[in-house]
């Protein structure tokens, strides 16, 4: 009873698989996080593909942060990563990377990519120190204000 009471009122991040019914609370945090965030429904199909993997970060009764990612036999895509705006900074995306990974090779992936707006300077320091690199891009893939590029980049994990 002890140990429900105190996750409640936590202020450091838990970090645990994410599950269907969490779908609500990822589309509401994707929304706040990107131009053109997902659907509940899309969350949910997402989060019952046996191919996903996801992780999300609750403090008390809030989700502050979640990453998704897909698998499939040697490969894997993170598809979305996002943290509640007044978290950013604070080395939660990095956990939630982290254990993603973890994750990920487990299941016997063997790289990983993503595709990152080149103008998201946080977002590629984040994934510049976890091991990525860049292998290719995309002109003008994202078409809010300036259509800046996607950048595609990979990590091995082995």
């Amino acid at each position: 009873m002890i140990g429900i009471v105190s996750r409640l009122f936590a202020r450091e991040p838990v970090l645990s698989d994410a599950r269907p019914g969490d779908a609500r609370a990822l589309a509401a945090l994707h929304g706040a996080s990107f131009h053109r965030g997902w659907s509940d429904g899309e969350f949910e199909r997402l989060l019952f593909d046996r191919n996903i993997v996801a992780h999300r970060a609750v403090a008390g009764r809030s989700l502050i942060g979640f990453i998704v990612s897909r698998v499939v036999l040697e490969e894997a895509e993170i598809l979305s990563i996002a943290v509640a705006s007044p978290r950013r900074g604070s080395g939660l995306a990095r956990q939630l990377l982290d254990i993603n990974l973890r994750r990920l090779a487990g299941l016997g992936a063997r790289s990983v990519f993503l595709e990152v707006d080149e103008s998201n300077v946080p977002a590629l320091r984040l994934y510049r120190r976890a091991g990525f690199r860049e292998v290719g891009r995309r002109k003008a893939y994202y078409p809010a204000g300036h259509g800046s590029a996607a950048l595609i980049l990979r990590r091995d994990l082995v």
